[in-house]
């Protein structure tokens, strides 16, 4: 009898084991895959399996895509996980062509998607260019809680702001090249091969200044720039706004935010420096890094001394 009801114990006990280890697999991450969210699947991929606490990356765009954001940003992986995505309409997520999703809004809600299905209850979060908007977006709206820290890398938070640089800097351009924007854009004839020339003058100026066009092997069998989500969000070129982010601005709700925050910018870069101050003046608890001899793609022109800015800021935060 005591043999029995010994042998009824293991097996319970046996039992009870399984199923802690299949909820375990079940419950397991995957490094890369799809998460759903309205309107398709978009895509995520891990980096690195350090004790820190993880980093959250939003591309820019809009319409952009992650992939040549990642050798650079990857090399905070030694510290922490860094997780990237490709928005709904970018890189290697679905790309429905149904206008009504190109909605900050709906964009916002993605990180709450992303969050549930990677269980990132704690998590810095870093929003480049266009990808800051849906992080300020995110962080004014839905009020987050388990964010330990916000970076603003290269920030788009107002539309108006971000055309006053960019008229700045079209104004230090060559005559002829301002001659020849002016011309094209009276026209609205953005397509045109001398405009096109005109306009990768200030790209390869104020973008990426170590070699435009850049092209990384995590790029491969990765869908393009979508520019028809450009077009419709923001407009034809970087200093032209003619879409619906045309009134954009959470420049007056930055104190808001009580998370410390982090803004970084390139040296010469199109969200230019001395906007970046301006940002820390009318927030609570924030820095600004700005990195040397880079134009706004400071991931792909100065990946080490931009890591070593963003490492030391999410140490300093992972220590408190």
């Amino acid at each position: 009898m005591k043999y029995i009801k010994l042998k009824n114990r293991l097996g319970f006990l046996l039992s009870v084991v399984l199923i802690i280890i299949n909820v375990s697999c079940q419950n397991e991450i995957e490094r890369e895959g799809y998460v759903n969210v309205e309107g398709g699947k978009i895509w995520y991929k891990i980096v690195g399996e350090g004790d820190g606490v993880p980093l959250l990356v939003l591309h820019g765009g809009p319409g952009g895509r992650s992939c040549a954001m990642i050798p650079g940003f990857s090399l905070l992986a030694t510290d922490r996980p860094v997780i990237f995505y490709d928005q709904l309409g970018s890189g290697n997520s679905d790309r429905p062509k149904d206008k009504t999703l190109w909605k900050v809004e709906r964009f916002v809600n993605e990180i709450d998607y992303l969050r549930k299905a990677l269980n990132l209850d704690e998590l810095h979060i870093l929003g480049h260019s266009f990808g800051s908007t849906f992080l300020i977006e995110y962080m004014i709206t839905k009020k987050p809680e388990g964010v330990k820290s916000v970076i603003f890398s290269s920030p788009m938070i107002s539309t108006s702001d971000w055309i006053a640089d960019a008229k700045i800097l079209l104004s230090q351009l060559p005559v002829n090249i301002q001659d020849t924007l002016k011309k094209y854009e009276v026209l609205k004839n953005y397509s045109a091969p001398a405009y096109v020339a005109a306009t990768d003058s200030f790209y390869s100026r104020h973008i990426i200044r170590k070699k435009w066009l850049y092209k990384s092997t995590e790029c491969e069998n990765v869908g393009g720039f979508n520019k028809a989500i450009y077009n419709y969000m923001w407009g034809p070129t970087e200093f032209n706004a003619t879409g619906t982010l045309l009134n954009f601005d959470r420049t007056s709700d930055l104190y808001k935010i009580e998370e410390p925050i982090l803004f970084v910018s390139g040296e010469y870069d199109e969200a230019r420096p001395e906007t970046m101050f301006k940002y820390q003046k009318l927030s609570n608890n924030a820095i600004v890094e700005i990195i040397d001899d880079a134009g706004h793609a400071t991931m792909i022109d100065q990946p080490e001394k931009l890591t070593e800015k963003i490492g030391k800021f999410l140490k300093n935060i992972d220590k408190n």
